[in-house]
């Protein structure tokens, strides 16, 4: 899971992680141990098969799961590194993200925002815990998906924009409607100028919500 996270791949847990509960309502101590593990390594999805597919109990298996997961998040610690002095980027919009977990964190910002075609900003976003929640906004249906399985990320569709302004004020209206900003927030949010070109991230703001 360490080594998947440091290439910036997506980790999914899998195969017999519940697997008392195809015949039991409960699970054993040695599976509540196994997914809460997994989750504090930081692995992105944990996933089951045969306790849902052929499972007496297929709802309750995953009741459990979800509670164990959330429990597991609820104690972790932040990991984000505070010293960039030392670290090298290859790219623009990989520094532009680490940039805005730094910041966020720091300021305690109530959410991130990221604007991004093809996800990868926030894909980079997602290998460090934070307690700011993550919000991927895009344009593409199947950006949106593949960030369903990005850690701390709540993939969201919005329209498209070629003027910078008028994105930056519809994601913010976005999350505003949602119930997620409200007046008086400060949030941080990344897009690329000019819009719509994937792995074109190169701006970060600092904003309040009106």
């Amino acid at each position: 899971i360490r080594m998947a996270r440091e290439m910036d791949k997506v980790v999914i847990t899998a195969t017999q992680m519940m697997e008392s509960m195809i015949v039991n309502p409960v699970p054993t101590r040695a599976e509540v141990s196994d997914v809460a593990n997994a989750v504090l390594d930081g692995t992105d999805a944990v996933m089951l098969s045969a306790e849902t597919a052929a499972g007496k109990y297929p709802v309750e298996t995953i009741t459990q799961m979800a509670a164990i997961a959330l429990e597991a998040e609820a104690a972790e610690d932040v990991t984000i590194e505070t010293d960039f002095t030392n670290k090298k980027f290859g790219r623009i919009d990989q520094s532009i993200a680490m940039g805005a977990l730094f910041t966020a964190h720091h300021l305690g910002c109530k959410a991130i925002l990221a604007l991004t075609e093809s996800g990868s900003t926030a894909l980079w976003m997602s290998r460090h815990n934070v307690k700011v929640p993550i919000f991927g906004l895009t344009t593409q249906l199947v950006s949106q998906r593949k960030m369903t399985l990005y850690r701390n990320v709540r993939p969201l569709l919005m329209p498209g924009y070629t003027d910078r302004d008028q994105a930056l004020a519809a994601a913010e209206k976005l999350l505003v409607e949602r119930g997620v900003l409200r007046p008086g927030d400060t949030y941080a949010i990344t897009c690329g100028e000019p819009m719509g070109y994937p792995g074109g991230t190169n701006m970060l703001k600092v904003c309040r919500v009106a």
